[in-house]
């Protein structure tokens, strides 16, 4: 009779044991971003952790503007800034990241084009940039493309963009190749380089640090087009979801103070909302 008795306790145990087992996998299984419903479940987003007022990594978090994009849109999708995942999406990386689903999207710096739109599916875009260079603030020698003939141009080690200006538009330009933007940004203050081109927004976002305010300033120049896209995996219907969060920032002027806040020390001068799919070429 002892014997029943314990068995018919252990029984009862080991049933009630399944049944938690199960509801913990049932709610480890809907942890999707796709549901967007909040509560305690997390979505996870790339975006760059080196670029100053786009995406950077500080000893405090996050921050910059597509930092600040991305938040608003996880919002909008249900998570609150606590349930965010940041992962480091380097550019190299972005379209293997999607595909392998290490990411639910990524917002860093990443220009619409068809070789990636073949690979992964782009919301937005959400910002049009433009290639062009940083110069001294008191440097009034260079004020077309043309000037920066015979000038120390200078760009990132592997980037095409000051290749671009000497083979498009000042062939006597000097390439200067540096390891990063932070070395370039050292060299133009010191006077060793002239100039450093890449994206306008990723140039404001560099002189917009306290350090450099007030010592370099935008050429203007708008040379190329990019039009920064939020990539998600091919045929997810976060596309969509994220198309409507991106519509209503920029109704509710939250996308105005996004570029203010991360590139306005600058002077950026940057170009208007663009219209969902609306991609300039």
């Amino acid at each position: 009779m002892k014997l029943r008795k314990v068995t018919a306790a252990s029984a009862a145990v080991l049933a009630l044991a399944l049944t938690a087992t199960a509801c913990g996998s049932d709610d480890k299984d809907s942890d999707s971003a796709d549901t967007g419903s909040g509560g305690s479940k997390k979505i996870t987003i790339g975006i760059k952790f080196d670029q100053p007022g786009i995406g950077q990594k500080t000893p405090d978090g996050y921050e910059g503007f597509d930092v600040d994009v991305a938040t608003y849109v996880a919002k909008q999708l249900g998570y609150n800034a606590d349930q965010i995942q940041w992962k480091e999406a380097k550019s190299a990386d972005r379209e293997t990241m999607l595909q392998r689903g290490d990411v639910d999207f990524i917002a860093a710096s990443y220009s619409i084009n068809d070789e990636r739109a073949a690979k992964v599916d782009f919301a937005g875009p959400y910002l049009l940039a433009h290639q062009d260079v940083l110069i001294r603030a008191d440097d009034d020698s260079i004020k077309t493309p043309a000037d920066l003939n015979s000038k120390k141009l200078c760009s990132v080690t592997g980037s095409t963009s000051a290749q671009n200006v000497k083979d498009k538009l000042a062939p006597k330009a000097q390439l200067q190749e540096y390891p990063a933007y932070s070395a370039c940004l050292s060299g133009l203050q010191s006077g060793a380089i002239d100039a450093l081109t890449t994206d306008d927004s990723i140039l404001a976002g560099y002189a917009s640090q306290a350090n450099y305010k007030g010592k370099f300033k935008l050429g203007g120049f708008k040379m190329t087009n990019e039009n920064y896209g939020i990539g998600v995996k091919k045929g997810s219907d976060l596309k969509a979801k994220i198309n409507t969060a991106l519509e209503k920032m920029v109704s509710d002027k939250a996308w105005d103070t996004a570029v203010k806040d991360n590139l306005g020390p600058a002077d950026y001068k940057n170009e208007p909302a663009p219209q969902i799919g609306n991609i300039v070429k």
